[in-house]
């Protein structure tokens, strides 16, 4: 990916999580979702008072552009307030896992600003076999 794009990528996500609905834990996080195609789509964290009920933002910017026909990420970033690197939880590497194609990079982006880049499959190695659930 070129540079102009992971920027514009991390500004969107940078941008997502100051619309992050967390009330409860004052957890922002913001992502942002390029598909295949190099469309970019955001979502944030949304926070319910049934703790259950919340959403992260990585699957909120992935189901984003699910709802606009994208089929194929090829990045994903995620920003966070942490002074670390926040990685997407297990719900959201399943969901981004249905989408992914193989070579699909998360960009991890810091309080700081400061970001790093991880393949994909490198945090979920073993995905299911998504052609076994279609026969």
């Amino acid at each position: 990916m070129n540079k102009k794009l992971r920027n514009e990528l991390i500004y969107r996500a940078l941008k997502a999580k100051e619309t992050s609905y967390s009330p409860y834990s004052q957890f922002r996080v913001g992502s942002a979702v390029l598909t295949g195609d190099g469309e970019i789509f955001s979502g944030c964290n949304v926070e319910n008072a049934s703790y259950g009920l919340a959403i992260c933002a990585e699957r909120n910017a992935v189901f984003q552009a699910a709802f606009a026909g994208k089929r194929t990420i090829a990045a994903v970033a995620v920003a966070s307030d942490e002074k670390g690197f926040l990685t997407p939880c297990g719900a959201c590497r399943q969901v981004i896992s249905e989408f992914a194609d193989g070579k699909t990079e998360i960009i991890l982006v810091n309080a700081g600003g400061k970001s790093k880049s991880v393949p994909f499959e490198k945090l979920f190695p073993t995905p299911p076999d998504l052609h076994q659930l279609k026969k």
